[in-house]
C-alpha cells in the first residue's frame, strides 16, 4: 500500500486548496466579482475568440510620411546653404515629391557639394542597398532638384509603423483595458485587438489621434486679415482654431518654441477660478528652459497651443512663465481633457493613422473550440477511469 507522510499530504492539501481559492473568480459573474477584494479579483483572460471583442486595422497615411519628409528636407536646404553662405535667387520650394531651389550661377557647385549630405545610403537587409534617400539633380540655370526616392519613403514607412505601435500600446494600456493585442501587418498597417470591448468608437478616437502637439507665437507683423489676402510672411503660416474655436484664424510663427515630446507628464483636472475642465502639463529641463526663455523676451505676446494643426488656445503672455509647467484650456468636456491628457503622456504618433476595418468580433469561433474541449476532457476522464479500474 502507498504510503504518504502526513505534512507530504497536508502540503498537497494546502497547495490545492489555494489553487482552488484563485480559481474560484472564474465561476461569478463579473459583476459579483468587482465587490470582492482586490487579490481576490483576478481571473483567466479570455482571448478574442474566446469572449469576443473589437478588431481594429488601422493604415499609415503615406502621403503624410511625404509630406513630413518633404518638410524636413526643405528645412534642411534652407539650413544648410544660409550656413555656407550660397546666395538664392529663389527660396527653397515643394514641387510634387521634389524640393527646388534656384541659385547664383557661380555658386552651383559649392550649393551641390553641400548638399550631397542630405542624400543618404540606405540599409538593406545585407548592408547598404546601394540606393540613397535624396536624388539631387542640377537642372541648369541654377537651379537644383532634391528628390525623395520611394525606398526611403518605404524605409521610412516601416519605421512610422514600429513606432505606432509602441504608442497605441502606451495609449491603451493607460485606458485600462485588458490583455489588448497590438501588432504590425505588412509595411503599413496595425492590427489591435481588444478582448471583450463590444464598442470600439472610443478606443478608435485615443488611437487615431495623431496628438501632435507644439507652442508657436503669434506673428504681429501683420494682421491676419492682411494675411488672408495676400501672402504671409515667408516664416509665417496661417492656422485654424478648432471648432470650438469657431476656426478662427491665427497667424503664427513656423518656429515651434516647445514640442510635446517635450513633456514629461499630462493630467486632468480642473480650473480654480471657473471650474472648466483642463490638462495640465510639465516639461522636462529642456524644455522648462525654452519655455521660460521665450517667455521672458515675449511678455505681452500671444502664444499658440497647437494640437494637430489646429488651435486649441492662444492665451497672452501676462508674465514670464518659469516654473516648467502650465495648463491647456479650451473648452473640453471632462472626458475629452482625460483623452488628451492621455495622448499627450503617451506621445505623439509619428504621422496620420486611418482607420481602414473595424469590426465586433462575436465568440462563435471560441465556443465551439470550448465545445470541442469539453467533449476531449470527457472523454479522457472517463479513459483514465477505466484505466484505473482495469488496473
Amino acid at each position: 500500500m502507498l504510503y504518504i507522510s502526513r505534512w507530504k499530504a497536508a502540503a498537497i492539501l494546502l497547495t490545492a486548496f489555494i489553487c482552488c481559492l484563485f480559481a474560484v473568480p472564474n465561476f461569478f459573474p463579473e459583476k459579483t466579482v468587482q465587490r470582492w477584494p482586490a487579490w481576490a479579483q483576478r481571473h483567466i483572460v479570455l482571448g478574442l475568440d474566446l469572449q469576443g471583442g473589437s478588431h481594429i486595422l488601422l493604415q499609415v497615411d503615406t502621403n503624410d510620411v511625404r509630406r513630413q519628409k518633404l518638410q524636413a528636407l526643405q528645412d534642411d536646404v534652407r539650413k544648410l546653404l544660409r550656413e555656407a553662405r550660397v546666395g538664392l535667387t529663389r527660396a527653397p520650394v515643394i514641387r510634387g515629391n521634389s524640393v527646388e531651389v534656384v541659385v547664383r550661377d557661380s555658386d552651383v557647385q559649392q550649393a551641390l557639394t553641400k548638399l550631397r549630405d542630405l542624400s543618404q545610403p540606405l540599409g538593406g537587409f545585407l548592408g547598404s542597398s546601394g540606393q540613397r534617400s535624396v536624388d539631387i539633380e542640377n537642372a541648369g540655370g541654377g537651379l537644383i532638384r532634391l528628390t525623395v526616392s520611394e525606398p526611403a519613403i518605404v524605409e521610412r514607412t516601416r519605421q512610422v509603423v514600429d513606432q505606432s505601435v509602441e504608442i497605441i500600446g502606451r495609449r491603451v494600456n493607460a485606458l485600462g483595458l485588458v490583455e489588448p493585442s497590438i501588432q504590425r501587418q505588412g509595411v503599413d498597417r496595425v492590427l489591435v485587438q481588444v478582448p471583450g470591448l463590444g464598442n470600439p468608437e472610443e478606443l478608435i478616437k485615443v488611437i487615431g489621434t495623431t496628438a501632435k502637439l507644439t507652442f508657436r507665437l503669434v506673428d504681429t507683423s501683420m494682421s491676419v486679415e492682411q494675411a488672408l489676402q495676400g501672402r504671409p510672411p515667408p516664416e509665417s503660416e496661417i492656422v485654424y482654431g478648432s471648432k470650438a474655436e469657431n476656426r478662427v484664424p491665427y497667424l503664427l510663427e513656423k518656429r515651434v518654441i516647445v514640442s510635446g515630446e517635450e513633456l514629461t507628464d499630462a493630467q486632468p483636472g480642473f480650473d480654480q477660478r471657473t471650474g472648466e475642465p483642463i490638462v495640465s502639463f510639465k516639461f522636462n529641463t529642456s524644455g522648462a528652459r525654452k519655455f521660460a526663455q521665450v517667455t521672458q523676451e515675449n511678455v505681452g505676446r500671444a502664444f499658440a497651443i497647437v494640437l494637430d494643426e489646429e488651435v486649441i488656445s492662444a492665451p497672452v503672455i501676462r508674465e514670464p512663465i518659469l516654473g516648467g509647467s502650465g495648463q491647456i484650456s479650451g473648452s473640453f468636456t471632462v472626458e475629452s481633457a482625460n483623452n488628451l491628457a492621455i495622448l499627450l503622456r503617451a506621445g505623439a504618433l509619428p504621422a496620420k493613422l486611418t482607420v481602414i476595418e473595424q469590426r465586433v468580433v462575436g465568440a462563435g469561433l471560441g465556443q465551439d473550440s470550448i465545445e470541442k474541449g469539453k467533449m476531449a476532457s470527457y472523454f479522457g476522464a472517463a479513459l483514465v477511469v477505466v484505466f484505473m479500474v482495469m488496473t
